[in-house]
C-alpha cells in the first residue's frame, strides 16, 4: 500500500468534516479544490475523495450551502 500524500490526507479530513455536517459552503469547496492542486498533481487518492464528495454533493447528501 503505497503512502498517501499529505494533501491527501488534509482533503480526507476536509471531507469528512462536509460528511459529518452534511454541508459544505463554496468557500469551503474552494478550499477543498486548491488543497488538491497545491502540490500540482491530484493523485488518485485525491482524485477519488473529490469525485465521492462532488457524487455526494450531487445526491444531497452533502448540502451546498451559500456564503
Amino acid at each position: 500500500m503505497s503512502k498517501l500524500s499529505k494533501s491527501a490526507v488534509q482533503l480526507n479530513t476536509m471531507i469528512k468534516t462536509a460528511i459529518h455536517d452534511e454541508k459544505i459552503t463554496p468557500w469551503e469547496r474552494e478550499q477543498i479544490m486548491m488543497l488538491a492542486d497545491e502540490d500540482g498533481i491530484i493523485d488518485s487518492h485525491e482524485k477519488a475523495l473529490l469525485g465521492q464528495l462532488q457524487d455526494m454533493i450531487q445526491s444531497g447528501a452533502i448540502k451546498l450551502m451559500k456564503e
